[in-house]
């Protein structure tokens, strides 16, 4: 049975390739879903997609007249699929909601010490025999408030993280958990709070209708003068032009992500021989206190496991005519 994975990498190859049962053949293209490349799925019992692929209305449409019967999102986030649209046409939907939390968590923490003792432009110094420490001055973690807004899986893990440091810890989520708040003593409070008070934001929230553009000029003005701002979460939670000023300006301090509003197309290839031309993340590069990296938070060998074994699960209760247990 065959199941077409799309935006295929070769260490997603690797880790499916290492878990087939039998009951599903994988086939590979490294081209995104989207209108056209729909037609590549003819055939195919279900298609597997990731973040940055297009499982719109029409696309979905096209899928399901092709005799997909399934969309397995090997991710969390799930604003690129039209889930009610799918539901319309018959077909299953299912996501990873959770595959190594500590693999986000780990990398969110990793940025912001970056950012704190200015890791790459002391590396950079280094190599070039320049060891002047003036510019390199940093900030302890221990006693900072961090406002942390998505407290979910990975969220609470980055707390955990985070007390071990010695931070002083809030969060917003609209499911407040008890226990992070008896093990790290992490206080659930309003975002305008957070704005005020916290010398660090990490964002660990989905996209929806209530977080698009969350970080926008009128927020960051209710912030801290010097805010380090960190975002793991989805790139459409934070307005770039706005956040732009706020560096510009020196009310934002420093800022690492990992998602960018305008990734797709962008992220996943490798555009050095042909620099894709996007002024916003050309002006974001130019800044010495901003850390990017590419949508890798989740790219460790436990989290590609995780991801592959939860979405043969999903295809094979498909296969069964049965709800997966990640059904959206």
């Amino acid at each position: 049975m065959k199941v077409l994975v799309y935006s295929t990498r070769s260490y997603d190859r690797t880790h499916f390739d290492a878990l087939e049962n039998g009951l599903f053949t994988f086939e590979y293209v490294e081209d995104e879903l989207n209108i056209d490349t729909a037609e590549l799925a003819k055939g195919a019992f279900a298609v597997c997609i990731f973040v940055n692929d297009d499982a719109s209305a029409p696309v979905i449409e096209k899928l399901a007249a092709y005799g997909v019967r399934g969309i397995a999102i090997r991710a969390a986030g799930h604003d690129q699929t039209d889930k009610e649209a799918a539901h319309k046409f018959g077909m299953h939907v299912a996501n990873v909601p959770s595959y190594s939390p500590h693999s986000i968590a780990e990398h969110t923490v990793t940025l912001l010490t970056a950012l704190s003792r200015h890791i790459v432009e002391a590396d950079a110094r280094v190599k070039q025999y320049n060891f002047n420490l003036e510019p390199l001055v940093g900030f302890n973690l221990h006693h900072k408030k961090v406002g942390i807004i998505g407290v979910g899986k990975i969220g609470g893990i980055t707390a955990k993280i985070l007390h071990g440091f010695g931070c002083e810890l809030l969060g917003f989520d609209p499911f407040p958990k008890e226990e992070y708040t008896k093990q790290y003593n992490l206080r659930y409070t309003t975002l305008e709070e957070i704005y005020q008070v916290a010398d660090i934001i990490v964002i660990q929230a989905p996209l929806n209708a209530h977080t698009k553009y969350l970080i926008n000029k009128t927020s960051i003005a209710a912030m801290k003068d010097g805010v380090v701002i960190i975002n793991t979460g989805r790139g459409g939670v934070i307005n770039t032009q706005d956040v732009i000023d706020g560096l510009a300006s020196g009310k934002i301090g420093a800022l690492g992500i990992d998602v960018y509003e305008k990734e797709k197309g962008l992220f996943f290839y490798d555009h050095s021989a042909n620099k894709t031309v996007d002024p916003l993340f050309d002006r974001l590069l130019a800044f010495k206190n901003v850390l990017i990296t590419g949508h890798m938070a989740f790219l460790t060998t436990n989290a590609l496991t995780s991801i592959s074994r939860t979405t043969l699960a999903n295809l094979s209760s498909w296969h069964k005519g049965e709800a997966a247990e990640n059904e959206l």
